[in-house]
């Protein structure tokens, strides 16, 4: 395209591209994804059970699926943005992709042989499997959707930023971005899921189409004011040339220790001077040079088999933060348990407040999300700074992760004492339901614990990897978020297997005894998290604080 050349003409952006002009674009194109994407999300689970016939259980399983999908797709789509396409070309098809899911899934609710019609209900009536077209025109739709949402999430961030040269509006933009999109979800897991339970599923998915189809059109709308920038090799690429040239020298033996490779242009006391951490040594191999690996001008002749000294590093610093990533997975993991959960347990409550007015039960985990925002500004505007000046310290992204973990298996110790008072009710006094609003403290917990870990989480792997490696560290944390659905749907499925804990009708479960192996997990994966901390500082040491945070 002509356009990813151009240059903006000031530190605002303004010019004959990019600036202000652009973000009623781009942040309108980001709240009307948001609230097509969370109409049809939020009430999935409750979609398939009243209108597949699902069993409740494998709806869950589903939507976690679901879930992990939307947040591994970004990883995916930042390759695909960063070194052949562009974030223009990547965020328009993923809009026009996600617009063809929801399409899909309008129909099964609109066209009645895209749906079963005679469910079985409490084991009586004519029971009837959805057929392979059905199933088809579902898996189909749900995958297109999350494909193009999940293409769309982080690029569309990207392109926004990237309409400015300064990091003030830079900044600007990027509040404005993620207030928009909680917004915007908070709206449509609101609005259009009360649409959906009170008037019909063809009309909230409906809704969604046509609030999807206005995002694409705007965005589009917008093309002429864009500014574009100019493709790179991704870092990715560059992670994935030090795996095949440490492989493929795996058997060479590493004689000459002064013949690393540092690039074309290292002079003498560079290459001589700066050789590799011996951590992860065998890493070391891609940065030797052997005959042929190199031309006359000291250029790479072979990239697959040779690597400079500071791409080896960046990928050593990507290996030093597994550990803290493995921890962050065990500690997302019981959210998403929790969230998909909570829908199935919102079904079995009673919902009503007032005579007229019924919560939607695809909205109750829109408390986690609507906490998290509130504690945010809570935290960033008064809690922090009161902390620094009255402790002289900063709140590392080390403490606020701590804290985090401690909030969430506490909140999981309140949801399964929630989850006995509310089975004793129902077996005690034959079927009676008691009020959804018992959901509220151990959701509202977990939000204030996701306040804490997840900003945690994304400022750490920023600080501390190198500037080579930014975007990868933004894309690893959508990958944490990403395999905690999927182990998730893994662990409910081996719990089915093994116990009697997960039946299809939940009030002859026990998902209380569920939620207190999850608690008691979080307590064992809390003191991992601490090893793992002070094995990273160990291992690291000062260069901790070369990258701008201190963590005594």
């Amino acid at each position: 395209m002509d356009g990813e050349s151009q240059i903006l003409k000031s530190s605002a952006g303004h010019g004959k591209r990019g600036g202000w002009i652009t973000f009623p674009f781009i942040i309108a194109t980001t709240a009307g994804l948001n609230i097509a994407a969370a109409g049809w999300m939020n009430n999935l689970t409750v979609y398939l059970i009243e209108e597949f016939g699902m069993n409740s259980i494998d709806a869950a399983q589903v939507s976690n699926i679901m879930n992990g999908s939307v947040n591994f797709v970004p990883v995916v789509a930042a390759i695909l943005a960063d070194s052949f396409f562009g974030c223009f070309s990547v965020v328009w098809s993923s809009c026009l992709i996600s617009l063809l899911g929801i399409v899909l899934l309008a129909l099964t609710s609109t066209i009645d042989t895209l749906r079963p019609q005679q469910l079985c209900t409490n084991g009586s009536g004519i029971c009837m499997s959805p057929t392979k077209l059905q199933f088809a025109f579902l898996y189909g739709g749900i995958a297109l959707a999350s494909i193009g949402l999940g293409g769309m999430r982080t690029n569309i961030a990207t392109i926004g930023a990237n309409q400015f040269r300064d990091s003030k509006y830079q900044n600007m933009f990027f509040n404005w971005f993620f207030f928009t999109m909680y917004i915007g979800t908070v709206i449509g897991a609101t609005v259009i899921v009360y649409i959906e339970d009170n008037v019909s599923w063809k009309f909230g998915y409906f809704v969604c189409v046509a609030v999807n189809f206005v995002g694409l059109v705007v965005f589009l709308c917008g093309s002429k004011f864009y500014h574009y920038a100019k493709l790179e090799v991704s870092p990715f690429t560059s992670l994935v040339h030090v795996i095949v040239a440490t492989i493929s020298k795996r058997k060479l033996a590493i004689i000459d220790e002064s013949n690393w490779y540092h690039g074309p242009h290292a002079n003498v006391d560079q290459t001589m001077s700066n050789a590799p951490s011996t951590s992860f040594g065998f890493l070391n191999r891609a940065a030797l040079k052997c005959e042929g690996d190199v031309k006359q001008d000291d250029s790479i002749a072979k990239p697959w088999r040779l690597c400079t000294v500071s791409e080896v590093e960046d990928f050593k610093s990507l290996m030093r933060t597994l550990p803290l990533c493995s921890s962050s997975i065990f500690l997302s993991t019981p959210i998403a348990v929790l969230i998909s959960l909570s829908v199935l347990q919102a079904l079995a409550m009673d919902r009503h407040l007032g005579p007229h007015f019924q919560i939607p039960a695809g909205s109750i985990p829109v408390i986690v999300l609507i906490t998290t925002s509130i504690f945010l500004t809570i935290f960033d505007r008064f809690l922090f700074p009161a902390w620094e000046k009255l402790i002289g310290q900063d709140v590392t992204p080390f403490k606020r992760i701590g804290v985090g973990h401690v909030l969430t298996f506490i909140g999981l110790g309140v949801a399964a004492l929630v989850e006995s008072k509310r089975l004793s009710q129902v077996r005690d006094r034959d079927g009676f339901r008691i009020s959804v609003l018992w959901l509220v403290p151990h959701l509202v917990l977990i939000g204030i614990g996701e306040a804490f870990h997840f900003p945690g989480q994304v400022s750490l792997y920023y600080q501390e990897f190198p500037t080579s490696l930014k975007s990868v560290s933004t894309a690893l944390t959508w990958l944490v978020i990403a395999i905690s659905f999927y182990v998730s749907t893994a662990l409910i499925d081996l719990v089915r297997r093994t116990t009697s804990w997960l039946p299809n009708d939940i009030n002859q479960g026990r998902i209380d005894k569920f939620y207190w192996v999850f608690a008691m997990v979080g307590v064992v994966n809390f003191g991992y998290y601490l090893l793992c901390v002070w094995f990273y500082k160990r291992k690291v040491g000062n260069k901790v604080v070369d990258h701008g945070a201190s963590y005594k």
